[in-house]
């Protein structure tokens, strides 16, 4: 009786497990949404305070229906989501981007969280943030090179090309990692953390390049930090190869002739180094010999990759006259370690500037007005480049030349001195003629004196009236012969018979007529013909 209460029980179980099974089976998934996040740490690095900035991360709806944003919550009032509007559905497969702003309210470090609220069934998603407000324009990371290109390197061999950054900006900054990727790149010699005040570049160091197969390599230097660029990339590229063609310099000109150059003068070429062969090629030295030459914009060390140059100028500056030659060595370690480019030039005695006449007298000149004279230059021996004249006095000006200008070997430019006296009395001055000539600067002495504007006046006279009881004359001025008149210029009867007219102007002409009067006031008819006055102009 009892196997078989524990038989039936047996079957029970059995049947109750299979029951389970066949319900479990039945049940359906209910759809829900899925947010995650690309972009979960945003660094902000170096904001001015009461400035903002704005970086993005992306939202996406990875589950199988659609999800939506409620709320973002930052825990740090200095960050906010300022896009897009909330609440906001995302659809299945949808991202969205979010722009998150930072803006300090003082200088110092900040942390903090964005929560993103939704409907998800991961609801809700962390954002984590930080940023550093300072004062004054932020810390910026430049770089010397903003990518670096090794070239073809061997299987097995290695390139190194040295770098540097830079902070750019007006506040420190720290930089915190240095990260290369793609195969075969790595870095040496750049110790971190490195905090680089304003305007202070790091220590040199090295991006190396060792691949181990053949073929193109693309890769980045993510270089972190708390500058307002919180990761600067430099983007690597070089090639790997089995077999390669040894470095080679080669110059532009195989050899650089200055010419005729003056003595206090100097001459400037442009010269270019290329790399003609297949592997880098670093230069290590430049020496200069003979007297007068020297090389500006070449600084070793510089490492150039196959096809790559270097253009920098040589100088030639003659202390002596003479023939001068020299030569340029750039020492490297390609096939031709030694690259010579012969340099030549001559020195000549600089030109003389001469002034023609030496002086000039103006003579008496009225104030106000102006009075010209010519002079010349002329230039013996070697040309002269006048670069400017030097006036002692404002009463003297010159016209006539465009500075600087060329007067070449025995020729004349002429050109005109204006005497504009303010005042009366004796003027002087000079002019003081800049240039490149051995007698610079070349005087040119001036004078002359100011006089008083003159002044007009008319003497008339006439025959006494023949008439009885004359008291005195009357006189008559007008434009033309025929008048018009008006009343006498005398204030009083004029008692003699000369009148002079004291009221003229410069440049205009007058006619005169006269009247008797006599005892009775009576008025004789105008005198004729009208006599006729011509002032001179001023």
């Amino acid at each position: 009786m009892g196997w078989k209460l524990l038989l039936v029980l047996l079957a029970l179980i059995g049947l109750a497990g299979c029951q389970g099974i066949s319900a479990a089976s039945k049940q359906q998934t209910t759809p829900s949404g899925s947010l995650s996040l690309s972009g979960s740490t945003v660094n902000f690095g170096s904001v001015t305070v009461e400035t903002s900035k704005t970086l993005t991360a992306t939202a996406t709806n990875n589950g199988t229906a659609a999800a939506t944003v409620t709320s973002a919550v930052s825990s740090a009032s200095q960050f906010s989501l300022t896009q897009p509007a909330l609440p906001l559905t995302v659809a299945v497969g949808q991202n969205v981007t979010l722009s998150i702003s930072f803006t300090p309210s003082a200088s110092g470090s900040v942390t903090g969280n964005l929560t993103i609220s939704s409907d998800a069934s991961d609801s809700p998603v962390t954002v984590s943030l930080s940023g550093n407000g300072v004062t004054g324009s932020p810390g910026t990371l430049t770089p010397t090179q903003s990518s670096l290109d090794f070239g073809s390197v061997l299987v097995g061999n290695n390139q190194s090309l040295s770098e540097t950054v830079a902070n750019s900006g007006s506040s420190s900054l720290t930089i915190t990692q240095a990260s290369p990727t793609g195969a075969g790149f790595s870095i040496n010699g750049l110790s971190l953390p490195l905090t680089l005040a304003p305007g202070q570049s790091s220590p040199n160091f090295n991006v190396v390049f060792a691949p181990q197969s053949t073929g193109a390599v693309n890769g980045n230097l993510a270089i972190s930090s708390d500058a307002s660029n919180p990761t600067l990339n430099i983007a690597l590229s070089g090639s790997g190869v089995t077999s390669i063609t040894p470095a080679a310099l080669t110059p532009t000109q195989p050899s650089l002739s200055f010419g005729s150059v003056q003595v206090g003068n100097n001459q400037s070429l442009s010269e270019t180094v290329t790399n003609t062969g297949g592997s880098s090629a670093t230069i290590s030295q430049d020496t200069v010999t003979g007297t007068g030459f020297t090389v500006n914009g070449l600084n070793p060390p510089v490492t150039l990759t196959s096809g790559e140059s270097v253009t920098f100028s040589v100088i030639f500056t003659p202390p002596s006259t003479g023939s001068a030659s020299g030569n340029l060595a750039i020492a490297s370690n390609a096939s031709n370690p030694t690259l010579n480019i012969p340099l030549s030039g001559t020195g000549t005695a600089p030109g003389q500037l001469a002034v023609s006449p030496t002086s000039l007298a103006f003579g008496n000149v009225v104030v106000g007005t102006s009075a010209n004279l010519p002079a010349t230059l002329s230039a013996t021996g070697a040309s002269v480049t006048v670069s400017s004249v030097n006036l002692s006095s404002s009463e003297f000006t010159l016209s006539g030349i465009s500075f600087p200008t060329t007067i070449t070997a025995g020729n004349n430019l002429p050109f005109t001195v204006t005497f504009t006296p303010q005042a009366t009395g004796a003027a002087s001055g000079t002019a003081s003629f800049v240039s490149n000539a051995s007698n610079s600067p070349t005087v040119l002495s001036l004078g002359g004196t100011g006089t008083p504007a003159p002044v007009h006046s008319v003497l008339l006279n006439w025959t006494a009236s023949t008439s009885s009881n004359i008291s005195g004359y009357n006189m008559y001025r007008g434009p033309s012969t025929n008048g018009p008149w008006g009343g006498p210029i005398n204030s009083s009867l004029i008692s003699g018979t000369t009148y002079t007219d004291n009221s003229v102007t410069d440049g205009q002409t007058y006619y005169y007529e006269a009247t008797a009067v006599d005892s009775s006031n009576q008025e004789s008819a105008k005198s004729t013909p009208a006599a006729q006055a011509v002032i001179p102009a001023p």
